[in-house]
C-alpha cells in the first residue's frame, strides 16, 4: 500500500474516532438516574458580561447519586449560577444555599427513561452519519488517486480498508449506545 493510501486510512480512523468520542460526550450529558458533573457541561453563566462555562467559575461535585453541588469561587455568582442552570432547562431546579448551589435530582420515571433511550439512539445515528460522511470524503480522495493512475488492485484494497474501518466504527457506535441504554433502563 502506498504512503498516500496509508495516510487516507489513518485520516479516516482518526476522524471516525473523533465522532465516537463526541458520541460518548453527548451521551454523558443524558441523565441515567445517577448525578454526574457532565450533566451541567452545556451551562454558561454570565460572568461580568461574558458567557462562561460553569466549570470555569466553580467546582462541580456529586456528593451522592441523587445530587449535584456547584461551589463557585466567588460567592457573588450564586444567584447567576442558579439562574443559568434554570435557564438551561435541564429538568431540575437548583436551590441556592449559603455558599453552594445544590441540585437534587428527581427520580426518573419509566416514560422519561424511554425518552432518554430515544435521545441516545438519535445521538448514535448522528455519529453514524458522521462516520459515513467521513467515509464518503475519503472515497472521493480515493477516486482522485484512481484518476492519477494508481493501480486498480491498490484502489480496491484501499476501498476495502476504508470500508472495514467504517464498519468497525459503526459497530462501536452501536456498542456505546447499547451500553448507555442498559444504564438508562436499569433502576
Amino acid at each position: 500500500m502506498s504512503e498516500d493510501a496509508k495516510k487516507m486510512v489513518s485520516e479516516a480512523e482518526g476522524s471516525m474516532s473523533d465522532a465516537i468520542q463526541h458520541l460518548d460526550k453527548e451521551l454523558g450529558k443524558l441523565r441515567a438516574g445517577k448525578a454526574s458533573p457532565a450533566m451541567l457541561s452545556g451551562v454558561k453563566v454570565d460572568y461580568y458580561g461574558t458567557m462562561t462555562p460553569l466549570d470555569q467559575i466553580g467546582s462541580i461535585s456529586t456528593p451522592d447519586a441523587k445530587q449535584i453541588v456547584v461551589q463557585p469561587w466567588e460567592k457573588s455568582l450564586l444567584g447567576a449560577i442558579g439562574k443559568a442552570i434554570q435557564a438551561a432547562n435541564l429538568g431540575f431546579v437548583p436551590k441556592v444555599e449559603a455558599d453552594v448551589v445544590r441540585i437534587v435530582l428527581p427520580p426518573v420515571t419509566e416514560e422519561r427513561r424511554k425518552e432518554l433511550c430515544k435521545k441516545a439512539k438519535e445521538e448514535a445515528e448522528n455519529a453514524k452519519v458522521s462516520v459515513r460522511n467521513i467515509r464518503r470524503n475519503i472515497m472521493e480522495k480515493v477516486k482522485k488517486l484512481k484518476d492519477n493512475g494508481t493501480p486498480e488492485d491498490e484502489i480496491k484494497s484501499l476501498e476495502k480498508d476504508v470500508q472495514d474501518v467504517t464498519d468497525k466504527f459503526i459497530k462501536k457506535a452501536d456498542e456505546v449506545v447499547s451500553a448507555k441504554e442498559k444504564e438508562i433502563m436499569s433502576i
